[in-house]
């Protein structure tokens, strides 16, 4: 199970690099980022770990992998993470929220919804911890 897994996430992470006219000779590197971050999200939230907490920190390892590939690659650092945060992004969640609004099950609609936005707030929070490590680290090492 842990290998459908790999797989599929690094698939959709390349794919998703593909639609986003990734240079060719690094998708196999977007791929790789979105793959270590849904191993991380996934062997999380298998310890019994929140999702959200899970969502944060698979975030979080996602933004630092790829500073580090666009310092290697000498590329913008959003090559990397735009395509690897695409494995942790709620699109299910959100789409169960509005088929329960579809079916006036208002309840399990505002539930699933809140915690949807969690989820996208806790990646959003997981980018910006990243980038506020990364900039205390350089100002460290600058003086």
């Amino acid at each position: 199970m842990i290998i459908q897994h790999i797989l599929t996430s690094f698939i959709a992470s390349a794919a998703f690099g593909i639609i986003f006219n990734i240079p060719k000779k690094l998708l196999i590197n977007s791929g790789f980022v979105g793959m270590v971050g849904w191993m991380i999200y996934f062997l999380f939230a298998e310890h019994q770990l929140n999702g959200v907490a899970a969502t944060f920190i698979a975030a979080f390892f996602v933004a630092m992998i790829s500073t580090i590939f666009a310092r290697i690659y000498k590329t913008p650092v959003t090559i990397f993470s735009v395509s690897g945060i695409i494995p942790l992004v709620p699109g299910g969640l959100a789409f169960e929220a509005m088929r329960h609004v579809v079916f006036n099950d208002y309840n399990t609609a505002i539930s699933l919804a809140a915690k949807a936005f969690m989820i996208s707030g806790a990646i959003a929070m997981g980018l910006i911890f990243s980038e506020v490590i990364n900039q205390l680290v350089k100002r460290k090492w600058k003086s």
